[in-house]
């Protein structure tokens, strides 16, 4: 399990957060001077350069998201050009991509990030492009809240890429375009001008991934541990009954891939702090949202090596291999099985939000601990031959999808879009406590 200190202090991690900057810069820099629009958004690094990978175009926001987060870090104008115009070129189909329920990743990272900035002082005011950069987010909300499915309880979820039966673990933390939307007065209009809440979806969809995605160790199959997930939950579309479990890129259906973990303790722990933002009375959301950010929180602190960061998936076989490695911190460059540093990044500012709404240091410095691991070798690249910024991720394992670099037996040594951006995400969220500025958050 982590090994938590006790007596970190975030401004412990001021070096390593100026390494991140100064590292972050270069990377995108490097990136923008070989990517190509033709190619597509993206994705992991091969052999230490951006390649792409036609699947969905999810990684986009996280591209042009990475320049607007280290305007904000360090004041620097030309990458809030870079974002900013990037956004206005080739951001637009995003904003009405009826394919995916990935509107949270592309469209809050930023048209999102960019209205933050603008409504913090941060961007000269300036009247329409305010009203730009709500409308977009307006939009996307409303159209991620389309991609709707029933459930026989008679709630209902956004649905995955995979089609009407599919719910992902992933939607948690996209579910902030809802929230957004919400947010800044919009509503999803349905057959007879009827009027649908983008909150109470964004609470149903939460309560049926607590329901079902989320574990609680009380017994609904054999594999229940409290706190585990699974990355899919595969409903009949005849009743909208619950059939099973499933996973896309975990080891199985059964077993807890990490990433789909931390995409869910980040997004709980995100909606509790939105939700007490919000006039009314959401006790009850609250209520089992907590519930599924502590299990998850939890199960992650358990279940991960002494130094934060977690192995792929908590059931991969070749674990076995690896003796009592919970007990020591993770190894990159072991012959068994890949760690995947991008659900560290995800995680720990799960973590430290999760402790912060509920003022425990447990979570707060358990988060603090696993961003010193990241803030440091051999996660940050600071190599100007390597594109990446958070080496050693994962992207799909089960598919074979990730580099296997000469003379090695599993991938390891590169890096991913949504892994970087959530590494700046949270050198952001710790830079701006250290300097006592704004708490982050999605919302403005």
């Amino acid at each position: 399990m982590i090994s938590v200190d006790t007596q970190l202090k975030p401004a412990d991690l001021r070096a390593g957060l100026n390494a991140l900057w100064q590292a972050s810069a270069a990377k995108i820099e490097s990136l923008e001077s070989t990517w190509k629009p033709e190619s597509g958004a993206p994705v992991f690094t091969v052999a230490g350069r951006y390649t792409s990978r036609g699947w969905t175009e999810w990684t986009q926001g996280f591209q042009f998201g990475a320049p607007i987060l280290q305007f904000d870090a360090t004041g620097e104008e030309r990458f809030l050009e870079i974002g900013r115009e990037h956004t206005r070129r080739y951001m637009a189909p995003h904003l009405t991509h009826i394919g995916v329920h990935d509107h949270g990743f592309n469209n809050v990272s930023t048209y999102g990030n960019l209205l933050r900035l603008l409504r913090e002082g941060r961007i000269a005011p300036n009247f329409w492009e305010e009203q730009f950069y709500i409308l977009a987010l307006q939009c996307t909300g409303a159209v991620q809240a389309a991609r709707w499915s029933d459930t026989a309880d008679g709630l209902g979820y956004v649905y995955s890429f995979n089609g009407p039966h599919a719910l992902f673990v992933d939607t948690m933390r996209t579910l902030r375009a809802l929230s957004l939307s919400h947010r800044l007065g919009h509503v999803l209009m349905g057959e007879n001008d009827r009027r649908i809440s983008l909150l109470d979806r964004m609470i149903q969809h939460a309560r049926v991934t607590a329901n079902h995605v989320v574990f609680y160790g009380e017994g609904r199959d054999a594999y229940d541990i409290a706190g585990r997930t699974a990355h899919e939950i595969v409903f009949n579309r005849n009743d909208g009954n619950k059939r099973c479990p499933s996973s896309q890129q975990g080891y199985s259906p059964f077993t807890t891939w990490t990433r789909g973990l931390a995409w869910a303790m980040l997004g709980y722990a995100e909606q509790l702090e939105f939700l007490a933002t919000e006039p009314g009375d959401h006790a009850d959301a609250r209520a089992f949202m907590l519930r599924a950010a502590r299990a998850t929180c939890d199960f992650y602190l358990a279940h991960t090596p002494t130094d934060g960061v977690p192995y792929w998936d908590t059931g991969a076989p070749g674990l076995a291999r690896l003796g009592d490695y919970l007990e020591r911190p993770a190894d990159p460059f072991n012959d068994h099985e890949p760690v995947d540093s991008s659900a560290a990044a995800i995680a720990a500012q799960a973590l430290l939000r999760l402790g912060h709404y509920l003022a425990e240091p447990r979570y707060f410095q358990a988060g603090l601990t696993v961003a010193r691991t990241l803030l440091a070798e051999p996660y940050l690249s600071t190599s100007p031959d390597h594109q990446g910024l958070l080496l050693h991720s994962i992207y799909h394992r089960p598919n074979g999808w990730d580099y296997l670099p000469p003379g090695r037996a599993i991938p390891c040594g590169e890096s991913c879009q949504w892994g970087d951006y959530h590494l700046r995400e949270l050198g952001l969220f710790l830079s701006r406590l250290i300097e006592h500025k704004p708490y982050l958050t999605f919302w403005s």
